[in-house]
């Protein structure tokens, strides 16, 4: 593996950081509250327009949808740079549900699939949600209690059920949901379906209050309630919906990663430039040994979660599933962040909690981090019997690959 960066990718990486620094960061001053959903989707056209003029824009798929086509390894170092904003990845067009559901239709949307759905949310043009958690006793950690359904009638499939936290469900132009189409125990016989929103069968039916304040079409429920679709709107095979569910969140748990871990990094240089400055007991806040602990701790942990997240990155490009190490890093650097956040506004004290910078909202939007995609539990539980198996099996040895 190369750690150094192509002459090439770090040209980009400066690029994308003088955007972030200029028109980017700007911007955050004065956001629309969170439930003006037509605010924000205007601010995200016009950050959006000025991306591609910069050059920066889509950074994760091919110039035949207008991007950058850049591989995973270099997409962790441009999301990383765009995540030093709440409004980065939605300016480059990297931003979750959407990123992770161009990869989806990418790689298994039939051409006309493609052309309809893809090519539209590859532009900017419409924002997607992707619909699988349920309120209880449904999926949520455990996909295996799905409860929405999708029976055949006729020429048609028609799709029953309640979700839950669909994020960006409001103002999406289309969801890609998951439904039971057999009568298999266990984490088998669902199947993933195309539903448009103007569909008289899906509703959202209400925009959940949340801690997080800056998600664009926020976290909603969603019903279906006989909401027909045709044949077409099969997205892959049927009953492999469990398959095709891991074939996006492997990779998307890590773009989370490389997002999340820009916001970080914004947030220690902020606490940095603080304690640099701020005079406090007759020295600077920085010469206290307390301070220099804390950052020191943050500099190290963001080093190590960059580490393990390029990694994973480029097992993906080799083509590998890399499930063991997108579970290592989402449980680590989710945790890092949080704690990089957390000892950011300590050193700033009053400072920190002030919506004057952007600290306190990294604290309510990265909290979130630890539970989505898979809570850390769920994770370290995955973790801890992949190695048990193989310590029964041929024997547990800890690896890299």
């Amino acid at each position: 593996m190369e750690f150094g960066l192509s002459t090439e990718l770090t040209a980009l990486q400066k690029r994308v950081r003088q955007f972030i620094n200029e028109i980017v960061i700007p911007s955050e001053k004065g956001l629309p509250p969170p439930e003006a959903t037509g605010e924000w989707d205007a601010l995200r056209h016009e950050l959006q327009s000025q991306a591609r003029e910069h050059g920066v824009f889509l950074p994760q798929l091919g110039p035949e949808f207008g991007g950058l086509g850049l591989d995973w390894r270099s997409n962790s170092v441009i999301f990383e740079e765009a995540g030093r904003s709440v409004l980065g990845p939605q300016s480059l067009n990297c931003a979750a549900p959407d990123e992770g559901n161009m990869h989806l239709l990418h790689e298994i949307g039939t051409p006309v699939q493609q052309e309809q759905f893809l090519r539209p949310l590859a532009a900017g043009k419409v924002r997607s949600c992707f619909a699988m958690t349920e309120p209880p006793p449904g999926a949520g950690a455990d996909p295996a209690l799905l409860q929405t359904t999708a029976t055949k009638n006729g020429s048609k499939w028609v799709i029953n059920g309640q979700k839950w936290f669909i994020s960006g469900a409001e103002g999406a132009a289309f969801g890609i949901v998951m439904a039971r189409t057999a009568e298999v125990k266990g984490r088998y016989g669902a199947t993933m379906f195309l539903v448009e929103a103007d569909n008289p069968g899906y509703r959202v039916t209400r925009r959940i209050p949340t801690l997080d304040l800056s998600f664009v079409g926020g976290h909603c429920e969603v019903e279906y309630k006989d909401c027909e679709v045709s044949e077409d709107a099969i997205l892959g095979e049927l009953h492999q919906g469990f398959d095709y569910a891991q074939l996006r969140l492997r990779p998307a748990r890590l773009t989370h990663c490389m997002r999340w871990l820009g916001a970080a990094r914004r947030s220690l240089e902020y606490a940095l430039n603080h304690a640099t400055q701020r005079q406090t007991f007759g020295s600077k806040l920085a010469d206290h040994q307390a301070v220099q602990i804390m950052l020191a701790d943050s500099e190290v942990e963001l080093h190590a979660a960059r580490l393990m997240i390029w990694q994973a990155a480029w097992l993906l490009d080799q083509g590998q599933t890399a499930s063991r190490e997108t579970s290592l890093a989402k449980v680590f650097v989710s945790e890092t962040v949080n704690r990089v956040v957390d000892r950011a506004i300590q050193i700033c004290g009053a400072q920190g909690v002030s919506e004057d910078n952007p600290l306190a909202n990294f604290y309510r939007e990265t909290r979130h981090f630890r539970i989505y995609d898979g809570p850390s539990e769920v994770h370290r539980v995955t973790i801890a019997r992949r190695m048990i198996r193989q310590a029964e099996g041929e024997g547990w040895v800890s690896t890299y690959a």
